[in-house]
């Protein structure tokens, strides 16, 4: 694992807005200044041993999170994850339900040395989709020296995350009703970022053969009389997928409404991804499987023995609400959470390269691996202030590193 100097393409900023990246602030460069959010003036690059062997990683974190998932539905454990009570049920029928699921991004240390450790596991909305899936590989394609197949002697991207979403839709396709499926996100969301990454999910789908809809959240109606959600035509929606957290659907009236309208309405991803998307699945992975090299020690709402460790919220996003107890100094972060109790993790620091620090957000969709996005900072928390920046794999026969 390497970070490389590269040269930005002419017209970049147009290309990746053609593409579709059309929001992102300015990151932040460590030095006070601006950065931009997406920056091929850098990549990382990697050989295919580490490539496969993130791979394999990846593929065991998934299986593991699963019977984790299994754990806490058969012990009741939903009161250490703040879910409330009149969810238990429907979240018990919903796994055993098998109700499909589509997609899920790991936040992974990694250093090109040892195992990968899990940060966070995020299940329910994961962004920077976009990024990872389409304008890093049409980058790819542009700039490596040689594209050609790895095998044959070409550099590569893992990265076949297209590919495996419209793959995925066509096996959901043959599970739930064969309807309009609705895709939905907040208009609350100013950066538009997440109608970004709904609307690309929705073009998969498409591709898929699926008829799509899309709708922000607050105009999906309820039909009092049918006990069932409906679109802004009044039509009835018998499917939909929500970038929108389950914790904040599950706050008010609309979440029990949500319930109710299970399984007529099939919602994705799944209300059972409710334990995956909450930190608290840290701690529990950790009871489950302790020492394993891919897991890092946690414990709910006390640090345990650890004497440096990464206070986080159960529902935190963005690095919001963090707090590094590192040699007895602090660091910690602002924002809006923290009232549904909080994980504690081994304070494990990011790798550094040239002064920065790379989060590894390593694809599963459905139950298989497909590829990587990365995204780093000049700190050690991975917040809003991060930059995204593209990888490739070294051809077949380079030495390693």
């Amino acid at each position: 694992m390497r970070r490389m100097r590269g040269t930005p393409r002419p017209n970049w900023r147009q290309t990746i807005q053609s593409q579709g990246l059309v929001f992102g602030t300015p990151a932040r460069d460590g030095s006070g200044g601006s950065r931009e959010y997406w920056d091929e003036s850098v990549f990382y690059e990697f050989d295919m041993d580490e490539v496969l062997s993130l791979e394999a990683q990846v593929g065991v974190l998934h299986s593991m999170c699963l019977q984790a998932v299994e754990n806490v539905i058969l012990t009741e454990r939903y009161a250490d994850f703040g879910i409330p009570e009149w969810a238990w049920g429907p979240i018990e029928e919903s796994w055993k339900r098998q109700d499909p699921h589509v997609y899920g991004r790991f936040d992974l240390r990694y250093d090109g040395r040892r195992p990968a450790k899990l940060l966070e596991y995020n299940a329910d909305t994961p962004t920077s989709l976009l990024e990872a899936a389409v304008v890093q590989w049409y980058w790819f394609q542009e700039t490596a020296p040689d594209v050609r197949p790895w095998d044959e002697g070409g550099y590569d991207q893992w990265n076949s995350l297209h590919e495996s979403l419209v793959e995925r839709w066509a096996e959901v396709k043959k599970v739930i009703p064969p309807s309009e499926l609705h895709f939905s996100w907040s208009s609350a969301d100013e950066s538009g970022e997440d109608h970004v990454t709904t609307g690309y999910l929705q073009e998969t789908a498409a591709e898929a053969g699926f008829d799509t809809v899309g709708l922000p959240i607050e105009d999906i109606g309820w039909d009092h009389d049918l006990k069932t959600f409906v679109d802004l035509e009044d039509a009835p929606i018998n499917a939909v997928f929500k970038l929108y957290p389950w914790e904040w659907v599950l706050e008010d009236d609309f979440g029990k409404r949500v319930a109710e309208s299970l399984p007529a309405t099939t919602w994705i991803e799944p209300l059972w991804k409710t334990i995956l998307s909450n930190k608290a699945i840290l701690a529990v992975l950790w009871e489950m499987f302790p020492d394993h090299p891919n897991l890092l020690p946690a414990y709910i709402d006390n640090p345990g023995f650890l004497t440096e460790y990464v206070k986080k919220p159960k529902l935190g996003r963005e690095g919001a609400n963090l707090t590094i107890v590192d040699a007895g100094r602090e660091t910690a972060t602002g924002g809006v959470y923290g009232a549904e109790g909080y994980v504690y993790q081994l304070f494990d620091p990011l790798p550094e390269f040239d002064g920065y620090h790379p989060v590894i957000g390593a694809w599963i969709v459905g139950d298989e691996p497909a590829g990587i996005g990365i995204r780093e900072t000049s700190g050690l928390i991975t917040d809003d202030g991060a930059a995204f920046v593209p990888h490739r794999i070294t051809p077949k026969g380079t030495p390693a590193s």
